[in-house]
């Protein structure tokens, strides 16, 4: 993926010990929590074979070899809309947090202090009889400024006000500029859709058709739940008014264009260009006042909007908002509400049988509003010195073989290679944790308010972000928490990010030999390098900037093996009549072909030049695939693999560890793969980018 001072030690276990917090607002130095135990001589094989399918070769298909005994017989909880390896560390996670959060909420915290706005985000949320008692009377300041929209000034100002806090059909946002990576810039984004990606409301396959039915109903639902007497002729109304944005918004794929989603201009050429929205009154409204230059991301999008904006009854736009009002926050509403949003988002959409326990809503709510003040206890209280000394190593190596590889593509000019090389030197590793953590004085939590706090938190956040427009990046700064299982790989800052949660068992194994790590954690971590190196990072410089330092005969180069990559998942079909879009998902496609060809080179450098010993049964080169097969272990329902098939830039779980497998020579020698072989495929057919 692409995109996050601490306490003295002694006060940090004092703080532990009584379930405390820093105050965000008073940095110090970084804990050093208790190292842990070395783990014991010999490690385990870090595969496990009680998943196997002794049936399936793995020649045929290595992921079902690898997962097929636990692929059948592992149902998906019924609160869940998949359920793989990376459930099992996202369920651990959260178990952790939940464990501080709620030895948070039973103590009295100071005023003001992270204690208190934690414990009281939380409570607030997790009280559902409080929130059934108040009602509507929450909304009643949200929906009187939606009423009071009477001219087309006030609505793009109103659009301005909601930004952070209710979804609006264009979003501004704060980063760093892709042609000037040092300053932070404004941007224009797309929005506004209740449904997941434009293709829902444009598509005519049958189950995004019933998609729409089913919206079309949750908006009556929710308009009837709000006392309006017209509830079926205005959800019709919003859906119309959704379907016209659809139309004019960019696809998926389009999207992923660094260059073309690059436009920046002025706010006075942006008004020129896009007659029929108050910019100078959008952007006043969303803490931008007197910005001088902007990017729009999709400016035919943005020119159409505001075309419509000027066509559209203002009636229609109330009811729009009142919408988007109503979905974004009917978590924090009346159990009716609730009940509403999960049918549309959670069964049908998601394939959910039932919603998931109101304490990990509380706590995913809790990571978007105050992530890093639980972070830094999280962090402290597991991960320790020794998980994060090892993947400096795994880093390390993997970014040395990176190089190497380098320095033998036989498609790339030396001049091109060696602007490659330079960037590679340039790349930032952050692992674990930030070294200085989220500053959340500003940000108002109320005991007994769970909609204000949720609004104020997504407010506090865009204004944090807002008053940076013009001024110098933070690269310092971390764009997810530790308790967060994921990755990224950031562009503007060329960076890879690892944090905390992802960096545990059966994923990355301390206990386990280093062929099964650098399978399972040592691929992913070169998924994050080849993101810098994919067809969108590769348009970004050593420093982060968005410039084009190829040769035109490298990028020619580069295009027709990438195209090669598009043609094989274009042919994978994950769901009946539904196959997968090879350009939608090229990008990580690249990054994870690449990353296991350096995972296993790295692999390979710690060995040197010694054979792996035999560990289960197992050689090292086994391992090392089996563990990658395992870490993309995943059951998935068929409307979550719709959902993903339409919007993800990801491959299905079973086409990341086969379509990868089967490009890599060392896989075939491993398993010695004859023609006739579902995965074999002839050396010199074989794809090779880095």
């Amino acid at each position: 993926m692409k995109l996050p001072a601490l306490f003295s030690p002694a006060l940090l276990a004092l703080l532990l010990s009584q379930a405390g917090l820093a105050a965000a607002q008073a940095p110090s130095p970084t804990p050093a929590p208790a190292a842990a135990a070395a783990p014991a001589a010999p490690f385990t094989s870090g595969v496990d074979r009680s998943t196997f399918d002794t049936a399936v070769r793995p020649q045929d298909d290595l992921y079902r070899a690898a997962n097929g005994r636990w692929l059948s017989d592992t149902p998906i909880p019924p609160d869940k809309s998949a359920f793989g390896v990376w459930d099992v560390l996202v369920d651990r996670a959260n178990e952790r947090v939940h464990t501080i959060v709620e030895e948070l909420a039973a103590g009295t915290h100071p005023a003001g202090s992270a204690e208190q706005k934690v414990a009281d985000f939380y409570r607030s949320f997790m009280d559902k009889a409080g929130i059934d008692k108040a009602g509507l009377a929450p909304l009643a300041p949200w929906l009187a400024q939606i009423d009071a929209v009477k001219t087309p000034t006030e609505l793009a100002a109103l659009f301005g006000r909601l930004q952070g806090t209710v979804d609006t059909p264009v979003v501004a946002w704060v980063d760093a500029d892709p042609k000037e990576p040092t300053l932070n810039r404004a941007a224009l984004y797309q929005s506004g859709l209740g449904l997941p990606d434009r293709d829902y409301y444009l598509k005519p396959d049958k189950r995004l058709a019933q998609a729409r039915s089913a919206y079309l109903a949750y908006l009556e639902t929710l308009f009837g739940l709000s006392g309006d007497p017209r509830a079926a002729a205005h959800a019709r109304t919003v859906l119309a008014l959704e379907l016209k944005l659809a139309r004019i918004q960019w696809s998926s794929v389009a999207n992923r264009d660094a260059v073309k989603t690059y436009n920046p201009m002025t706010p006075q050429a942006l008004a020129k260009a896009t007659p029929g929205l108050d910019w100078p009154a959008f952007f006043a409204a969303a803490a931008l006042p007197g910005i001088d230059r902007l990017s729009v991301s999709q400016p035919s999008y943005v020119k159409a909007l505001a075309a419509l904006a000027a066509r559209t009854p203002l009636a229609d736009w109330r009811l729009y908002l009142r919408a988007r009002l109503l979905d974004d926050h009917a978590n924090v509403l009346p159990q009716a509400f609730r009940e509403a949003h999960f049918e549309l988002h959670g069964k049908t959409l998601s394939g959910q049988q039932k919603p998931k326990p109101r304490w990990e809503q509380a706590i995913a709510a809790l990571d978007t509003a105050l992530g890093e003040a639980v972070g830094q206890v999280y962090a402290a209280r597991h991960f320790p010195p020794a998980n994060k000394a090892r993947m400096q190593t795994l880093v390390a190596n993997l970014l040395a073989a990176y190089g190497s590889s380098i320095d033998g593509v036989k498609w790339m000019s030396a001049k091109t290679r060696e602007r490659a090389k330079q960037k590679l030197a340039k790349y930032t590793v952050k692992i674990g944790y930030p070294d200085r953590w989220r500053d959340y004085t500003a940000l108002q939590v109320r005991a007994g308010d769970p909609l204000g706090n949720a609004a104020r938190a997504g407010r506090f956040e865009h204004e944090r972000r807002a008053v940076r427009n013009g001024q110098p990046v933070d690269r310092a700064e971390w764009g997810m928490t530790p308790q967060t299982v994921n990755a990224y790989y950031n562009p503007s800052f060329n960076e890879i990010v690892f944090p905390a949660a992802i960096l545990e068992p059966p994923f990355f194994d301390m206990g386990a030999d280093d062929a099964a790590n650098y399978g399972a954690t040592g691929a992913t971590i070169g998924h994050e390098i080849s993101h810098g190196f994919d067809d969108e990072g590769s348009q970004y410089d050593g420093d982060g900037k968005l410039d084009n330092w190829w040769t035109a005969a490298d990028r020619k180069a580069f295009d027709r093996l990438t195209a090669q990559l598009v043609a094989q998942y274009d042919a994978y079909q994950p769901l009946p009549g539904r196959k997968l879009n090879g350009k939608l998902t090229l990008g990580e496609n690249i990054a994870d072909l690449s990353g296991l060809e350096i995972a296993y080179k790295a692999w390979q450098l710690t060995l040197g030049g010694k054979p792996s010993p035999v560990i289960d049964g197992l050689t090292g080169d086994q391992r090392f695939f089996y563990a990658y097969a395992q870490s993309w272990r995943e059951n998935v329902r068929e409307a979550r693999s719709l959902q993903l098939l339409t919007m993800d830039p990801h491959a299905p779980s079973e086409f990341r560890a086969n379509g990868s497998s089967i490009n890599i020579d060392a896989f075939h020698q491993t398993f010695g793969t004859q023609p006739g072989d579902k995965l074999y495929k002839p050396t010199a057919k074989r794809i090779r980018i880095w």
